[in-house]
C-alpha cells in the first residue's frame, strides 16, 4: 500500500548560486558529509548533484506527509546510492520517526526514491510504501 508521494523539481542554477553565495555554510546545514562528498566529487556537476539531492529532501519531506516543518531537519532525509549507482533514502532523527509513526502495524515501510536532471532542472521523486512483514 502506498503511504505517500512527494516530488519536487529544482533549480539548478539556484542552488549554484546558494553554493557561491553561502558556501559551507549552506552545505552544512542541509546536506549529510556523505552527500557533500559525492556531490564535490561530480567535476562538472557539482551544483546538479546538489540540486538533485535538495529536490529529494522536499520530495521526501512532503510524502511524510509534513513539508519541511513539525521538527523535520534536512539531514534526516539523506541520499545514498547503492553500488550500482541506484539512489536510496536514508531517514533518521524525526524523520525516522514520522515514518515509523505512519507506518502500520505488521508492515515495513520502503522509500523509493529516483532522481534526474536535465539543465537547468533537477527532479526527485519519493514513494513510500507500505509492505507485509514477511
Amino acid at each position: 500500500m502506498i503511504l505517500g508521494i512527494g516530488s519536487d523539481l529544482a533549480n539548478i542554477e539556484r542552488i549554484e548560486g546558494t553554493l557561491a553565495r553561502f558556501g559551507d555554510r549552506f552545505r552544512e546545514r542541509v546536506f549529510t558529509p556523505e552527500e557533500q562528498r559525492k556531490s564535490e566529487s561530480r567535476t562538472g556537476l557539482v551544483a546538479a548533484t546538489y540540486a538533485k539531492r535538495w529536490a529529494a529532501k522536499e520530495a521526501c519531506s512532503k510524502a511524510l506527509g509534513t513539508g519541511l516543518s513539525m521538527g523535520i531537519s534536512w539531514k534526516d532525509m539523506a541520499v545514498t546510492n547503492m553500488r550500482s549507482g541506484q539512489p536510496q533514502m536514508q531517514l533518521t532523527g524525526w524523520a525516522a520517526a514520522r515514518l515509523a509513526e505512519m507506518t502500520p502495524q505488521g508492515y515495513e515501510a520502503v522509500v523509493h526514491v529516483t532522481l534526474t536532471d536535465d539543465h537547468p532542472w533537477a527532479q526527485a521523486f519519493v514513494v513510500i510504501e507500505a509492505r507485509l512483514k514477511p
